[in-house]
């Protein structure tokens, strides 16, 4: 699957308000920003530099805020055909109830599902996403070759946490035994993902992780061999971590420790290592993440509508963890877009001990745009609006009803309701014009995305 080829020319972006998200926080209430290429030549306060040649497009950013694209550290894209069902579930109890479809998925369904999750986020401001996926019933087809077809074709970057399961209920585990690999075909199947797919170049649109399910589908066995081959193919490491109490008394009855010193034991902590949710961390489990420099992807949404809990952004964020926002997978967060994250964040935060002081607008957003490139390992490229960077920003339109009267544009973008997006960079291409995408048919995408669904549903009688 070849990339895209590099634009040419400049875009010049002017008479916006720029959050550059970078370590100063630096922001213009009215500036500039140009393209070259792929990446950010410069930016500053005021017009652009007068000048400049091959300019290929201009864009009046007046009424807008300029930031960097938002970057999704956790999702399971297949759950897009499942939405809707059993919502008055908790955790385990939800999985339980859904297995038994998502065993029977194939590769039309998780590239129209893929499809219909992409190009949600993508609308909302999203320009690096990632996927987790799990389930690889025999026969279904390729999948992992659909994920990534999928964000390709729309234009977005992609990691792909290519997932496995091979605890099932006979062994112990959540998922049924029909809907688990076998060790030996787990491990085969994910090596060959990362030598297909994942791209070391700079600026890369598509990487590879190694990315186990959960503690309770998967063997210890798997975790280790797991750890072993991400290390020595280079790539990076993902699987939950501590979503809920009844996670932490299997992890105890299983293994004999919590999940922070199972992972610990089996060679799951490190910076190359990022685990979603982490709600239920004492402040040893939050030292060893910030020891390790292991990130976490939260996901407010999800973790409130599978009851949960309240994870400890605040004081995770405080002890140094890098720490990204997650949609989680749309069963559990039937909205799939992450402005509703970076809202939750701030809201959820402040239902928790810290009160007001938990979190700010400008924390969530640091959380889903540098936070996020960190937790992926691509900080050096995305994350933050800086020169030399690549080209992956979003243009937010704030001066319509929805937000004309928030005088701050970042707590309007945060606080606000979704905020409509005008333009989307992904290396200098356009993903989103407009409040529309460019690379698909948004009414075709809903279309094969709720036949699939029947299809699946068919299959379930």
């Amino acid at each position: 699957m070849t990339p895209p080829p590099v634009p040419q020319g400049r875009v010049v972006i002017e008479n916006a308000a720029l959050a550059t998200v970078d370590t100063e926080g630096t922001e213009h209430s009215s500036g500039h920003l140009v393209v070259h290429g792929d990446r950010i030549e410069s930016l500053g306060p005021g017009p652009a530099p007068a000048g400049l040649t091959d300019v290929r497009r201009r864009v009046d950013g007046t009424g807008h805020l300029l930031t960097p694209g938002l970057v999704n550290t956790h999702h399971h894209f297949y759950q897009w055909l499942t939405r809707g069902l059993a919502t008055d579930h908790k955790l385990f109890d939800w999985l339980v109830a859904l297995y038994p479809t998502w065993a029977r998925i194939d590769e039309p369904m998780v590239r129209a599902a893929a499809r219909g999750s992409l190009a949600m986020m993508a609308r909302g401001g999203v320009t690096c996403a990632m996927d987790h996926h799990y389930i690889y019933p025999r026969g279904a087809g390729d999948l992992s070759g659909a994920l990534v077809g999928a964000a390709l074709d729309l234009g977005v970057r992609f990691t792909l946490a290519r997932g496995s399961m091979d605890r099932g209920t006979s062994d112990g585990g959540l998922p049924p035994d029909f809907a688990v690999e076998a060790l030996d075909e787990a491990l085969a199947a994910t090596e060959e993902t990362v030598d297909r797919f994942h791209d070391t170049a700079f600026g890369a649109m598509t990487h590879v992780a190694v990315a186990p399910c959960s503690p309770f589908s998967v063997s210890t066995e798997l975790m280790r061999q797991g750890a072993e081959l991400a290390r020595r193919k280079g790539v990076r490491l993902h699987t939950h971590g501590s979503e809920t109490r009844e996670e932490a008394a299997f992890c105890r009855e299983l293994f004999g420790m919590g999940p922070t010193d199972y992972f610990a034991s089996t060679g799951w902590l490190g910076e190359d290592v990022w685990m979603a949710h982490c709600v239920h961390m004492d402040d040893a489990d939050i030292a060893a993440f910030a020891r390790s420099g292991t990130g976490v992807a939260h996901c407010p949404s999800s973790n409130a509508r599978l009851a949960a809990g309240i994870a400890r952004v605040p004081d995770l964020l405080a002890a140094g963890v890098p720490v990204g926002l997650g949609v989680d997978g749309t069963a559990s967060n039937e909205s799939g877009e992450l402005h509703t994250e970076l809202r939750n964040a701030v809201l959820v935060a402040r239902l928790g001990p810290h009160r007001e002081a938990a979190l700010t607008a400008r924390q969530s957003l640091r959380l889903a745009t540098a936070g996020g490139a960190r937790v992926l390992g691509r900080q050096d490229e995305i994350g933050s609006l800086e020169p030399g960077k690549l080209a992956d920003l979003v243009l937010w339109r704030l001066d319509t009803l929805a937000h004309s009267t928030i005088a701050d544009p970042v707590a309007a973008l945060v606080l606000g309701a979704p905020a409509p997006v005008t333009l989307s960079l992904v290396g200098g291409r356009p993903v989103v014009e407009h409040g529309r995408l460019v690379h698909a048919d948004e009414d075709l995408v809903a279309r094969e995305a709720r036949d699939e669904a029947g299809r699946l549903a068919a299959l379930m009688g």
